[in-house]
């Protein structure tokens, strides 16, 4: 069978915004916004500089384009959750390690998050696309609350964007700043020896606070761990 040539057409364009969106995250996250240039992300790619402007018209909306992919690839890890099959308490602790998960294996969105942050969210505010995408995690959430509250496993009315918050934090923390908190603690919290510990205590921190008990044998790594 012959795929038309309109069909191919679209492959080949999508494959190659696919293959800048890739470069220039790299580049974003390596770089900022200010030192990114769209001159050597072309060179990076198999495409041109005046084929980048053709699909995503300039360096800000290329930035965005970034932004976007890179925030929905976090959603739709919390979106895959099956909150309706699992029991509450287990259901908040999937999505705790799976946020720890998504940010140990994906830097580059911590380095463009923190660069964000910097510019204030100018970009992010910008983007129809980004003000809707809080919304299915904090429904997400909201699900899994009400069902723990119903089933009387959490007894803190909490609030979904403050849960969002106390995991993304110490999921973010941890990768963003690695360096720093090394240098001035000489832990390196990132290293693989702690990784185990610090992705279960994420979830028991989240489910201490909406049950309002200490996990068993919360007390921290023994000297010899560190």
């Amino acid at each position: 069978m012959t795929i038309p040539a309109s069909v191919e057409r679209q492959r080949d364009a999508d494959r190659t915004k696919a293959e800048i969106l890739e470069v220039a995250q790299r580049e974003f996250a390596r770089k900022g916004y200010a030192g990114a240039r769209v001159d050597e992300i072309a060179a990076l790619t198999r495409t041109t500089k005046r084929m980048i402007y053709y699909y995503f018209s300039g360096k800000e909306q290329l930035y965005i384009a970034v932004l976007e992919k890179a925030y929905s690839e976090v959603r739709s890890v919390e979106r895959a959750l099956d909150v309706e099959h699992l029991a509450p308490v287990q259901a908040i602790r999937t999505l705790a390690e799976l946020t720890f998960d998504h940010h140990d294996a994906h830097r580059d969105f911590i380095k463009l998050v923190s660069i964000e942050n910097i510019h204030q969210a100018e970009h992010i505010r910008k983007s129809d696309m980004l003000a809707n995408l809080g919304g299915p995690v904090l429904g997400v959430i909201s699900r899994i609350l009400a069902a723990g509250r119903a089933s009387g496993d959490f007894t803190v009315e909490a609030d979904p964007i403050d849960i969002h918050m106390m995991i993304s934090a110490f999921c973010f923390f941890r990768v963003a700043n690695q360096h720093t908190f090394e240098a001035l603690f000489g832990r390196d919290m990132a290293a693989p020896e702690h990784r185990a510990r610090l992705r279960r205590m994420v979830g028991d921190m989240v489910v201490a606070y909406l049950t309002g008990t200490a996990p068993a044998g919360a007390a921290g790594p023994t000297a010899g761990s560190a």
